[in-house]
């Protein structure tokens, strides 16, 4: 794990020659308020000006141009697709996974609880991200991003996949609507869930989900950072702890990888 002066996070499996990459932490950056300091949410109501720079800076850390750091419109679908070029920013693809074999291009996620993963097939030269809320990951993006990786030339036993800042399983509580959909949807995911604090509350176990997921894809290796976006404010933002405090907003983290 390697933290560094923009401060990301790194998964010793996804080192690779010509390969960089990073879990960005909230640490860093130039926003303020709710947002600081290295929000990377266009979605957020934070100033457009000090999420650019803050974007920049990951780019840099990356070792790529700012305009090659490209994070899609998420939209919690199954949705993955392949990119060879920067795209307009009003023009940015609604979908949750993105790929690329295009050297020089970096591919990034947001999230603030959801999961973000990044994938790597060095042999390959192929990379990917995906943002895995519970509705994507129920959904196959996971399964989507694998199979665009390998429509390059991967290889599923050649990626590795890594699991960046998700809610954890003890600040997850959800309701019996949520549990329906998932007995209903994949009868397995029921193991993911145990009982919560209060009569008819459940703690739904995400990051477990997304590993079951991932592994059922026969990939090389996977790797969770086991980093709780609720319980550690200091690094992280969360949606969740945002919501359980009224705050107006709250910022975004991002994950990116690039082929340098």
């Amino acid at each position: 794990m390697i933290v560094d002066a923009v401060e990301r996070i790194e998964a010793e499996a996804l080192h690779a020659p010509g390969v960089a990459h990073g879990f960005f932490t909230r640490r860093g950056g130039v926003s303020e308020g709710v947002y600081a300091s290295l929000n990377g949410g266009v979605g957020s109501r934070d100033d457009p000006a000090a999420v650019r720079e803050n974007r920049a800076r990951m780019a840099h850390a990356l070792g790529i141009e700012p305009g090659r750091l490209l994070v899609p419109y998420q939209v919690h679908s199954p949705d993955a697709i392949a990119v060879t070029a920067p795209w307009p920013h009003d023009e940015r693809p609604r979908c949750d996974g993105i790929v690329t074999a295009t050297r020089r291009l970096g591919l990034g996620v947001t999230g603030a609880d959801c999961g973000i993963l990044l994938f790597s097939a060095p042999k390959a030269g192929v990379i990917g991200a995906a943002h895995a809320g519970w509705r994507g990951a129920l959904a196959g993006v996971i399964e989507a991003t694998i199979a665009a990786m390998e429509r390059l030339g991967a290889r599923a036993r050649d990626i590795s996949v890594a699991l960046g800042p998700t809610i954890a399983q003890g600040s997850y509580e959800v309701g019996p609507e949520f549990v329906a959909a998932f007995d209903k949807a994949a009868p397995d995911a029921m193991d993911f869930f145990a009982a919560g604090d209060k009569a008819e509350r459940w703690k739904f176990d995400l990051p477990g989900f997304i590993g079951s997921r991932v592994a059922r894809c026969g990939v090389a290796d996977f790797t969770d950072l086991r980093l709780d976006t609720y319980s550690d404010e200091a690094r992280f933002f969360s949606y969740r702890r945002t919501t359980h405090r009224a705050e107006p907003d709250y910022g975004r983290l991002v994950a990116a990888i690039a082929l340098v």
